[in-house]
């Protein structure tokens, strides 16, 4: 992946998806933003041969809520990878600190504790432009990635 365009990738590395279950839990804060990384990673896993019923989609409150959201879906459904989809505008307060310490460690947790993938597609910006820029702005769309790691880490359980 590049880090200049999070929608960069060599499409030809990338295994083909059709037989592959995908969960996306998207939060709706700054639903402006999350809604267009929710686009990139859908329509990436649609373009690698996913299918459309093939990919559940849940919609939560925030950023912190993700990581009960992936939880039902990974003890609810037979999926070979979980996208979590959020985004956090650092503010004047440590709540910034909190929720994204949070966030990261509860999807450590969830890929320590079930067999399946959680990919972390969640901005952490200091600033509404950047995620912007991150979001199908000039440095492409993290959600683009997040597919691209949903699909190789999907390959990667289903070679075991």
């Amino acid at each position: 992946m590049a880090t200049t365009d999070l929608s960069s990738y060599d499409f030809e590395s990338v295994p083909e998806a059709s037989s592959y279950r995908f969960g996306i839990v998207v939060s709706e804060w700054n639903a402006d933003i999350t809604s267009k990384l929710h686009e990139g990673a859908v329509n990436t896993l649609l373009d690698h041969g996913a299918l459309i019923d093939n990919i559940s989609t849940v919609w939560v409150p925030g950023s912190f809520e993700l990581i009960y959201g992936c939880n039902q879906l990974l003890a609810n459904k037979e999926l070979d990878a979980v996208i979590a989809i959020g985004n956090v505008i650092r503010g004047e307060t440590e709540h910034f600190t909190f929720v994204c310490e949070g966030v990261v460690q509860g999807i450590k947790d969830l890929n320590i504790a079930y067999d399946t993938a959680t990919i972390f597609c969640v901005l952490t910006d200091n600033n509404k432009q950047q995620s912007i820029e991150r979001s199908g702005g000039k440095h492409g769309n993290k959600g683009v990635e997040s597919a691209i790691a949903a699909i190789k880490m999907a390959a990667l359980k289903n070679q075991f």
